[in-house]
């Protein structure tokens, strides 16, 4: 039997996964996110507690591997068109939170005697957040295409841009070497790099990505991949950019192809493992002893950081011309030292510089507050989000006091016959515009100042005030007006609107745009006389463009969307036939659903509802509510205005006399081999 001594480096990583994933399972359990468990994790195995791990350029190159790969997977989820789009919250609303942090730092270091070198330095430690922490967190909640998750990604892009000149300045502020003209050279060098990586991202990525997509070789192409982020991340370090810029311009190379889903799939169980490691070695920072010895000094640095960079970021948000609300989520996201601050430290001892001026105490402040910081960052998270929630609420609240206050003193319109547009959204700006254009007589009602602002400065009418009360559509001349819109409003808010609207003139034509088709039916009985379902004409489109890129012709493909809108929007909520019991058919192999059925115009023999009838495909392969029982048919029918499929009068169900009966459509059409003709229920003919 085979003996050997145990890898002293396997003790320690097995001491680190172990313990990692024990911690980080009970920090879940107690309603904690797996981050904290691991930072606490580090804590307890670090060589300040328990000692199970010494190596620190073990697992410092393990949690360089981890951020690399979490900076890659953001970029592939991202892409150079949303960067493009946040270009302005990464260069400016990022240069104000960077310079204003490390301004306010260098000021009140300087006010205690602290040489303004110094000063910038301990501001630059500051002014960076944690990349890995706040991005892994956006990307488990699902937030990073919220507004708080945009201004977070966009400063943080900036951050780790800045410190490329943060890193190359660190001499001089020590006294050193490095010249200016040093600085500038290898700025320049650094923006080549990344302009050589972004401009190769569309001609070259795409076509190998796809050449080793056919090779069919999962491990192939998973070595491929790692092989972009890693070659990319060490391209962009040598002409000193981080590592984890260069791996999220990696990412970006990877998301402009076809095959971005497949290797952000392949990637994700080995970012995983890496991002734990990091998370547990920054916990390992932590000492303890000094931790407790000098609890009050490191409390008040921690109060000091989150309280100057909640107003530093606030601010950078709010010049940007974002709300209270979004810039207090995203200030209290950003306010953690990040962990390129620990790289710029280090940088900073190796030549005499040290946090604040004070040598060895000053760094361990520096640590011990930053890993704390770190640890609070999920909590901050949250608490920024419910903050956001509650500002929201109190500005509504106040908004809609006014609004009722000032609504005492307006003057009913003197429209007549108009449209009365309710709120004033994405969907209404258009809408408005559209009817301005065509001079069609129209007014707004909203409760949103900066809403009903910018609609008065296109010189619209404007009703300010809550479109729920009676009052204000009463204002707005709802009794006279000819058409109510409800462009943009929550289904909860336009079925209030549309129950008072109705209430009001039963009379009014009320139209409702929602989201979903689950919610036609509630809005209809809610008063609306038509629900525009953004699901159901995205399906009708989806098919019209299937069908173009197929050359049907196009009549063909006006007969079938007519169809989908006419006849099969209640199947759409159904199970398929295949669910609904097909191994019941008991008469042949059923009808082909993909079969156009018609009635001739000749055969009309003056039926009175030829306005009903439309050319429709068949809703099942046989009588519909048979095939979901179980029974048998004898004979198939089907209705001419939806497509429903019934049997006839003399089998036991008699559904097709049913269906007319619950939606008094009135013709339907034999579907029985060689048979054409049909039958009139109102007008009690038949059509042959």
């Amino acid at each position: 039997m085979f003996a050997g001594a145990t890898p002293e480096f396997l003790v320690e990583i097995v001491a680190l996964i172990v313990v990692g994933a024990a911690i980080g399972y009970l920090c879940f359990r107690i309603g904690l996110v797996p981050i904290v468990g691991f930072l606490v994790a580090g804590v307890v195995i670090g060589p300040n507690a328990l000692g199970l791990v010494h190596d620190r350029t073990l697992i410092d190159a393990t949690a360089e591997i981890g951020v690399i790969l979490l900076l890659f997977t953001i970029g592939i989820e991202f892409s150079l068109e949303k960067l493009a789009q946040i270009k302005k919250l990464i260069f400016v609303g990022g240069g104000l939170q960077v310079g204003f942090t490390t301004l306010a730092v260098t000021g009140g270091l300087m006010a205690f005697g602290v040489d303004w070198k110094i000063g910038v330095f301990t501001g630059f430690l500051v002014a960076l957040s944690s990349t890995a922490i706040v991005l892994k967190l956006l990307g488990d909640r699902g937030e990073t295409n919220t507004q708080p998750g945009q201004i977070g990604l966009g400063f943080l892009i900036f951050q780790d841009l800045a410190i490329v000149l943060m890193v190359l300045l660190v001499p001089i502020l020590s006294g050193q070497s490095s010249s200016m003209s040093d600085i500038a050279i290898a700025l320049g060098t650094a923006g080549g790099i990344i302009a050589v990586v972004l401009i190769f991202a569309r001609r070259l990525m795409p076509p190998l990505l796809e050449m080793v997509a056919r090779t069919c070789s999962p491990e192939l192409f998973l070595l491929s991949v790692s092989a972009i982020c890693f070659g990319t991340a060490y391209l962009t370090s040598l002409a000193g950019v981080s590592v984890s810029l260069g791996a999220f311009l990696a990412g970006l190379l990877v998301s402009e192809s076809k095959f971005s889903e497949h290797a952000f799939s392949e990637i994700l169980p080995l970012r995983m493992i890496f991002s734990a490691t990091f998370f547990i070695s920054v916990g390992m920072l932590l000492d303890l002893q000094f931790l407790w010895q000098n609890f009050p000094l490191v409390l008040g640095a921690v109060a000091a950081v989150l309280i100057l960079k909640i107003i530093t970021t606030g601010i950078s948000a709010k010049v940007l011309g974002y709300s209270l609300p979004v810039a207090s989520a995203a200030a209290l996201m950003l306010s953690q030292v990040g962990e390129f601050s620990f790289v710029l430290e280090r940088a900073g001892r190796d030549v005499g510089l040290f946090p604040a001026g004070i040598e060895g105490m000053g760094s361990q402040t520096f640590i011990a507050g930053t890993v704390i910081l770190m640890v609070l960052t999920p909590f901050l998270m949250q608490f920024g989000m419910k903050l956001s929630k509650k500002i929201e609420q109190k500005q509504a609240k106040s908004e809609a006091e006014a609004m009722a206050k000032a609504l005492e003193e307006i003057e009913p319109t003197d429209l007549n016959n108009h449209i009365v547009v309710a709120g004033y959204g994405q969907a209404a700006r258009p809408l408005t515009q559209i009817l301005a254009r065509s001079k069609l007589p129209f007014l707004i009602t909203t409760l949103s100042p900066s809403g009903a602002n910018e609609a008065e400065e296109l010189g619209f009418q404007v009703m300010r005030g809550d479109s729920t009360r009676a009052r204000t559509l009463g204002l707005a001349g709802l009794e006279r007006a000819k058409l109510l819109v409800i462009p943009d409003d929550e289904p909860a808010v336009a079925h209030h609107i549309a129950s008072v609207a109705r209430g009001m003139n039963p009379d009014v034509e009320i139209l409702i745009r929602t989201r979903y088709m689950a919610e036609i039916e509630e809005l209809t009985k809610a008063g609306a006389t038509e629900v525009v379902s953004e699901e159901f004409e995205g399906i009708a489109q989806l098919l019209k463009e299937t069908l173009d890129i197929f050359k049907v012709p196009h009549d063909n493909v006006e007969d079938m969307i007519c169809a989908v809108r006419q006849g099969t929007a209640q199947l759409l909520s159904q199970k398929p036939a295949a669910a609904l019991g097909t191994s019941t058919l008991l008469d042949g192999d059923g009808i082909d659903t993909q079969q156009v059925i018609e009635l001739h115009p000749s055969t009309m023999n003056g039926c009175t509802h030829a306005d009903q009838i439309n050319r429709v495909f068949p809703s099942t392969p046989g009588c519909e509510n048979c095939l979901r029982e179980g029974h048998r048919w004898i004979h198939l029918r089907i209705c001419m205005t939806c497509g429903h499929v019934g049997c006839c009068d003399d089998s036991d169900g008699k559904h097709a006399t049913k269906h007319f009966q619950e939606t008094g459509h009135p013709v339907m059409r034999s579907l029985e081999p060689g048979e054409t003709w049909g039958w009139c229920f109102k007008d009690e003919k038949m059509l042959e």
